[in-house]
């Protein structure tokens, strides 16, 4: 008998449009719930609609391609249901009489206009745990404002201490790369909906959980904030340096970037020696890493120095065979080649409808006993829509 999926049996019912909130679902999707995802009739979640680029070149069905609505809604259930018609919200209140979870992310109070906000759906389903996810939380002077991720890194400090410092090339506030608050959220959600389950099992009751996209950025400056808090220091931006170890930066080769991060002693001492660096190792302005810090004008252009004339590769590996922590700033082609990459199976091929086989990315969780269930491609618009109309058809 094969073993069953970790979330195997638990019914959740997604709202949710765009990331954080879809991604949350995609989470418990992955770990084996069933999730039926509620979309707009004709349009379905807002990502379908944002394109270029597109999962196939010239696709017959443009909203079930879309590559950012593939990101986050793998393994779902789609039926696509009028929320404001008396008959849509008839059969999303009949979904979640027999759910375990809602998921949703509408503007606080929105829900409640059509008898879908959680004290609605708790009075059919004492049992649900219901998750609100908006970007400034139920309460609070912004509660009703809209907030995309990028404004959230603005507002929460993100923004300020990303990039290189003012005065030096290109510097000024940067985003990240990535939608990172999105996707912190959305794993603290999965994390407080597990937990909310767990106490279920013992009250026998749900409850509602107030995620906030402001909350969790403020809640992940972590050693900044603190740092802060403890001594009422504005940080800086310091660019790829760390404010905590020296040497820790990205040093250009005669072929590309490297990022070096020595953290001890110990590894500055050995980092010294295979570089061909000795006297920098005996010399008492760098010997302890306080010391690195406070002689970092003296210490960098010898270090940027050593590296110019060498190789990347040549570098990490003379690096990674002393236990030095360095590796090549990969662009993302590079990345889906790197063997170790390729080894954990982040990659995944799955198999579409038509038959044909597409790339996509994969959970990142490995368990020893439970399979994970992250190989089914999205779903179409409304792909489920008639099987959902009579309640929550058998788990696939």
């Amino acid at each position: 008998m094969m073993p069953l999926a970790a979330l195997h049996g638990l019914r959740v019912l997604d709202l949710s449009r765009v990331l954080a909130g879809p991604m949350a679902a995609q989470i418990l999707a992955d770990l084996g719930a069933d999730v039926i995802k509620i979309e707009r009739p004709g349009r379905g979640d807002d990502s379908r609609e944002w394109a270029p680029p597109m999962m196939v070149p010239e696709p017959r069905s443009p909203l079930d391609e879309s590559v950012y609505f593939w990101t986050c809604n793998r393994g779902k259930r789609s039926a696509t249901v009028d929320i404001a018609s008396a008959e849509g919200q008839a059969l999303v209140v009949r979904l979640a009489r027999d759910a375990d979870v809602v998921i949703e992310n509408y503007k606080a109070g929105t829900l409640a206009r059509y008898g879908l906000d959680y004290e609605s759906l708790q009075a059919v389903n004492p049992r649900l745990v219901y998750c609100s996810i908006t970007g400034f939380g139920q309460t609070g002077p912004y509660s009703d404002r809209a907030g995309y991720d990028t404004i959230i890194q603005a507002l929460g400090g993100l923004m300020s201490i990303t990039g290189n410092p003012d005065g030096a090339p290109g510097g000024g506030p940067r985003k990240s790369g990535l939608a990172v608050v999105d996707q912190m959220t959305a794993l603290y959600s999965a994390v407080a909906i597990l937990a909310a389950l767990q106490e279920r099992q013992v009250s026998g009751r749900g409850q509602q959980i107030d995620m906030s996209l402001l909350d969790v950025q403020v809640a992940a400056l972590t050693n900044i904030g603190m740092n802060y808090l403890a001594s009422g220091m504005v940080p800086r931006r310091m660019g790829n340096r760390l404010g905590t170890v020296y040497p820790s930066d990205n040093f250009r080769c005669s072929d590309g970037d490297l990022m070096l991060i020595v953290g001890n002693d110990m590894q500055f001492r050995r980092f010294c020696e295979v570089m061909g660096l000795p006297e920098l190792a005996a010399d008492p302005r760098f010997a302890r890493n306080a010391d690195r810090l406070a002689h970092v004008a003296e210490l960098e252009p010898l270090l940027r120095e050593a590296f110019a004339h060498r190789k990347v590769a040549e570098c990490e590996t003379l690096l990674s065979a002393a236990g030095v922590p360095a590796a090549p700033i990969n662009d993302i082609g590079q990345v889906f080649e790197d063997p170790q990459v390729l080894a954990r199976g982040v990659l995944r091929e799955v198999a579409r409808p038509d038959g044909t086989v597409s790339r996509m990315l994969g959970s990142p969780i490995r368990m020893s006993r439970s399979p994970l269930r992250d190989g089914r491609p999205p779903p179409r618009l409304g792909e489920h829509t008639a099987e959902v109309q009579g309640g929550w058809p058998s788990a696939s």
